[in-house]
């Protein structure tokens, strides 16, 4: 299994957070590959700026030292955003969705909108 990381699924599983559940950490660990979107670094770099999220140090070191594949952001996943549908309204969620989608990733997250597009999910919190 192919597995995108969501942004909170992501600081949960670098800061050891145990919301992150046991069988979300189980995926982790089976997955054949774990990719993190550039769309999910640009959002913590924000969150990061505005305040709403404390400094992640090391962040983008502790990515590649990990292996986690750097999904970045594409044409074909631009295009697809244009499309998709609207029930999810969160601008970097839903280039998640059409990354996932384009590059038949599953997502692991927390968020139950994702599901309204089909993609496969993975829940972060079980």
């Amino acid at each position: 299994m192919h597995v995108l990381l969501d942004t909170n699924a992501l600081l949960w599983l670098l800061g050891g957070d145990e919301r992150l559940g046991p069988d979300a950490r189980r995926s982790v660990e089976a997955a054949e590959s774990l990719a993190v979107s550039v769309a999910s670094l640009w959002e913590i770099a924000i969150k990061v700026s505005i305040g709403k999220l404390g400094p992640v140090p090391g962040l983008y070191a502790t990515v590649r030292d990990l292996g986690l594949d750097r999904l970045d952001i594409t044409d074909a996943h631009l295009a697809s955003v244009e499309a998709l549908p609207w029930h999810h309204r969160d601008p970097f969620d839903r280039l998640l969705i059409c990354q996932a989608l384009t590059a038949g990733l599953s997502v692991l997250t927390a968020d139950d909108a994702f599901a309204a597009y089909g993609v496969p999910v993975l829940d972060a919190r079980l």
